[in-house]
């Protein structure tokens, strides 16, 4: 029998928030979310927009309402303000919070020096005001934390689920995987894991850090009209590479494929992204517990979605090309890349949506606003460069 939960989303306007709000409301679940908005600022500071058009929130709201009967609450603040978090537990004292309201993008934390610090400073400052606030108000909330796989790095070894068993001058323990972070974003989550550890080990809060892969899709079994759309980001800063070369194919350019191509990260559908977070809200560790999930249906490389873009786009009578530009990034275009994740199975998580038939979706959706995406054509190609960040004084 089901359990109807409180939970508040850090980040509801985001890409994923938005979507999982909307899953867990037609599962019976009380909603609440938080955001300051500053992500839709951030993407127009860069030049660009969402693919789909996005409501504001409170039409976002209102739609929800007048279209399936149901309820999501509202709290305009920002997380990195700890009396907004403290009020919010206050408040609700919610039996899980979703932090998802953190700066996402490692093109944006690359191009320069006040990106770097701005990212680092609101990622760690928000996770922490939030373990202070459990602590202080609400210890028995469980918190469902979004990492990134890429906080591990491609080391040539498997990577486990957070922690593995180590052997060292004849001595053996049981330690947190070794992070290798490629960019000032992935070292922000980094940092943000050692902080719920240790609020886990000093205050026995309850804390699932989810490694999640790469998300794709533009829409859910939720999202039934155009009012209902999630964000979908194409531009180099914030847009995926996948996003990228289905919004480049639907424009008639060429995909951008960074390098070699052979870059490998594991990716999920949208679909079952929110699926794998309500499993983890509904089935929480045991109390005092710090969990780490490893959210991920299929690894590929870029090349190798590229060449998947291609088939689907032909299929559908769309002129697709593939082209290899000089990779903006430091990072290992060939290399070894097997990830374990078994948690998630285990708590009953099945995958519902393969990757080409999300694929066809994609592609018709984006199809329906090429006008959109034509407007802003020159923020695909990759302007910021790892190696030479912009020079902040011009």
């Amino acid at each position: 029998m089901l359990i109807e939960l409180r939970v508040v989303i850090g980040g509801i306007d985001g890409y994923i928030g938005w979507a999982l709000a909307l899953h867990l409301v037609s599962r019976g679940h009380n909603v609440i979310g938080v955001d300051n908005f500053v992500t839709r600022r951030r993407v127009e500071e860069v030049g660009s927009w969402s693919a789909t058009p996005i409501l504001d929130m409170y039409e976002r709201l209102k739609a929800v309402e007048e279209l399936t009967g149901q309820r999501i609450e509202f709290v305009e603040g920002d997380l990195t303000d700890y009396a907004v978090v403290r009020g919010v537990f206050n408040k609700y004292k919610p039996d899980a919070f979703v932090h998802l309201g953190e700066q996402r993008s490692a093109p944006y934390s690359m191009i320069d020096v006040h990106h770097a610090v701005e990212t680092q400073v609101s990622n760690i400052t928000s996770s922490l005001n939030i373990v202070y606030a459990m602590k202080d108000v609400s210890p028995h909330t469980h918190l469902v934390k979004m990492g990134t796989m890429g906080e591990y790095g491609t080391p040539n070894i498997d990577i486990p689920e957070g922690f593995f068993e180590v052997e060292y001058n004849g001595r053996r323990d049981y330690l947190p995987f070794p992070r290798m972070a490629g960019s000032w974003y992935h070292w922000s989550k980094v940092h943000d894991s050692g902080n719920m550890m240790f609020a886990n080990k000093i205050w026995g809060l309850t804390i699932t850090d989810v490694m999640q892969g790469v998300v794709y899709g533009t829409r859910t079994d939720e999202i039934v009209d155009e009012r209902l759309h999630t964000r979908f980001d194409f531009d180099e800063v914030w847009g995926t590479a996948l996003n990228r070369f289905c919004v480049e194919t639907v424009l008639g350019l060429p995909m951008t494929v960074y390098g070699r191509g052979g870059q490998t990260r594991g990716f999920i559908s949208l679909t079952d992204s929110v699926q794998c977070l309500r499993i983890a809200i509904e089935n929480p560790p045991d109390k005092s517990e710090y969990r780490v999930l490893n959210q991920f249906d299929e690894a590929y490389s870029v090349i190798e979605l590229a060449k998947k873009v291609y088939e689907v786009a032909k299929r559908k009578g769309l002129e697709p090309a593939i082209a290899n530009v000089p990779n903006p990034r430091v990072e290992a275009e060939q290399h070894y890349y097997n990830p374990i994740h078994e948690k998630l199975k285990r708590l009953g998580y099945k995958r519902t949506r393969m990757l080409e038939d999300e694929l066809s979706i994609i592609l018709d959706d984006l199809v329906k606003y090429r006008d959109r995406l034509e407007a802003k054509r020159e923020v695909i190609f990759p302007r910021t460069d790892w190696r030479k960040p912009r020079n902040p004084l011009h």
